[in-house]
Order: C-alpha cells, then structure tokens, then sequence
C-alpha cells in the first residue's frame, strides 16, 4: 500500500481560499484520517466537519477508504477507466492514495481537493495539473495542446491577484504564453525554492481529456537543509491530548 501522505484543503466560498483541514494517509494496515490547525479556521468561516468525524481531536481509522474520500474515486466499471488512467499516469498497482493525489479528489459538488505532501529527498518533486485552463484565453489554450514533454517552463508571481497574493503563472519560454495556474497550496513552497536550482517541465500531455487533466507538470528544486513543506501552524497536527 501507498506510504504518501495526503493533505485535505476546503475552499471558503466566500473568500476562495483554501485552508487546509486535515490529513489522510495509510499505516498499520489501515486508512487514517486526522484534523490539522488549518480545521480552528475553516470551522470559524462555516465548514462543517466531516459525518461521523465532528471531534477534531481525533485520529479516525478504517479497513476501507473513508466514504468521504472514496466517492472521489473513479469506478473501474466506467468506460473512459482505462483513459483515465493514462491521463493520470497510474497502473494496475496504483493504489486509492495514488490516485488521489493525482486527481485532488475534486468533485462539482463541493469544496475539498486533496494533495500529496512531498518526501524528503535530495530534490524537492511534485507532479501537478495545471489549474486555471479553461479560464485561459483560447490562443493560450490551444498553447497548452501543442506543448511537448519535456519542454521547460516558467514560473510568474500574479502579485496583483485580488484572491492569492502568492498565486504562480505558469508560461511559456518565447513567445510568452499563460499555460494556467499552480494549485495554491503548493504556490508559496515552489516561491521558496525557486533560487535553489529549480525547475518546471511538461511531465504529460492528454489531448483527449477534460481541461483539468490536459497539462501535467513537474516542479522539482534541491531540498535544502532548512526546508520543511508546508511549514506553517495551520498545517500542523492538533495534539490528542
């Protein structure tokens, strides 16, 4: 079974930010789902803890993946599976977690998306969907269709942006060209290790997928001594205590 650990964010429909709720992961032959700092916030501006998970003191454990978290799971009955798969780069050993922090879990329904958090390594790696390409100017997107693997791209601050003064462009080298957005939770972590031999490339391309899934990347840069992901109270465990 899969060893990453999953961060689980709510969007504030108001302000649309994400907060960080809480984290799942698999250990002791079981799923573990646990509130993080972020959840005193997102409780304050109107999210409602899980069913069945209202004590944010807890640590919840299951043989299955948790109900809330598996209905973001495609069904391998359904006839595009094998598609999807590919769009996502996963396998037949890819497990639940796998494919959540592929897919971020995103539903229309509600606000929760899910990313993984990044192991400790010589160089930091994170693979992502780019976000924002259906709100792209149509030259832009179809930018995005003609990218190749392995082709670098850049990264901008957005410093006017009215929803995340940390927001990240992503463009092309020449002509530039928006190809979308890196997802916000990762956006100040990327900006701390942008002088430390960083590096943004095209990972996967899926033509024939929906514009979430279109344009796959890689961020990677040299861990340095210093650096821990996510570093800030919010994302810290509340104690059982």
């Amino acid at each position: 079974m899969s060893d990453i650990k999953l961060i689980v964010a709510w969007q504030n429909p108001k302000s649309r930010e994400w907060i960080p709720i809480g984290n799942l992961y698999y250990e002791d032959e079981c799923y573990k789902f646990r509130y993080i700092q972020g959840i005193i916030k997102a409780k304050e501006v109107g999210f409602i803890p899980f069913t069945k998970m209202n004590d944010i003191k807890a640590v919840y454990v299951s043989d299955e993946m948790f109900p809330q978290f598996a209905n973001r799971l495609l069904a391998k009955s359904r006839p595009e599976y094998e598609r999807y798969q590919r769009w996502l780069r996963l396998d037949k050993n890819s497990t639940p977690l796998d494919e959540l922090a592929k897919n971020n879990g995103v539903r229309v329904t509600d606000s929760i998306e899910l990313y993984v958090i990044p192991k400790k390594q010589d160089r930091y790696i994170v693979e992502f969907f780019s976000h924002g390409i259906s709100h792209l100017i149509p030259s832009y997107q179809e930018r995005v269709k003609k990218l190749e693997v392995g082709e670098k791209l850049y990264l901008m601050q957005d410093l006017q942006n009215q929803y995340d003064n940390n927001a990240l462009i992503m463009r092309t080298k020449d002509p530039v060209e928006i190809v979308g957005y890196v997802p916000r939770i990762y956006a100040p972590d990327f900006s701390k290790l942008l002088q430390h031999n960083a590096e943004l490339k095209v990972k996967q391309i899926n033509h024939d997928s929906l514009m979430q899934f279109q344009l796959l990347c890689e961020f990677s840069a040299d861990w340095t001594k210093d650096f821990k992901p996510f570093d800030t109270e919010s994302f810290e465990v509340i104690s059982t205590l």
